[in-house]
């Protein structure tokens, strides 16, 4: 298998993203963490963003209305860019109510340091290793879940703050429980 420099997959071919087993394990572990750190965790799980953009996440980035949370878009070279995700409606209310930090500015006070940490001992309690047991691995697990619920490739990439949609169609390549579940769907 030819493996591209954008790819589900490493040089190996070994896959870069959770399985929809390995999410169900990763939110049981989730919530039963500390309020804050579960909500951080569940966050990156549901958002698919970036561990820098969840760090940078507000208050006043919630809107509980539209239930959705605006990131603002870390990677675009100094350009002000944001995206809505829509989120389940638990995860806006419960983010919500969390404490302010003490600046007022930000929901998580910690480190990315720290957020890596708390996202790798998840992983662990749940019993889940390899290179996808990371915070990007639940970014990319975001982009093949997305891709099997049939979301519109466009609405991914914007999701995902892609500028680029071969970046995004790297998700649709996938394998595994996935590709299983595609090729079922031919068998009825």
């Amino acid at each position: 298998m030819e493996i591209s420099p954008k790819s589900a997959y490493d040089r190996e071919g070994l896959r870069k993203y959770l399985t929809r087993n390995e999410g169900r394990k990763f939110i049981e572990k989730a919530v039963e963490l500390p309020k804050t750190r579960a909500l951080f965790s569940l966050t990156l799980y549901y958002t698919g963003c970036r561990i820098s953009e969840a760090l940078k996440l507000r208050q006043s980035d919630l809107d509980c209305e539209t239930k959705t949370i605006l990131i603002r878009s870390l990677k675009k070279r100094g350009r002000n860019e944001f995206r809505r995700i829509p989120i389940p409606e638990f995860l806006c209310m419960e983010l919500a109510i969390l404490p302010a930090s003490e600046n007022g500015l930000r929901i998580w006070e910690f480190s990315r340091t720290t957020g890596w940490r708390i996202i790798r001992a998840l992983m662990k309690a749940a019993k889940i290793s390899g290179m996808h047991a990371t915070c990007k691995g639940l970014r990319h697990g975001f982009g093949v879940r997305s891709v099997m619920e049939q979301v519109p490739l466009y609405r991914i990439q914007n999701w995902m703050g892609h500028s680029d949609s071969s970046t995004t169609a790297i998700y649709l390549d996938v394998q595994d429980e996935e590709e299983r579940a595609l090729i079922a769907r031919t068998w009825k």
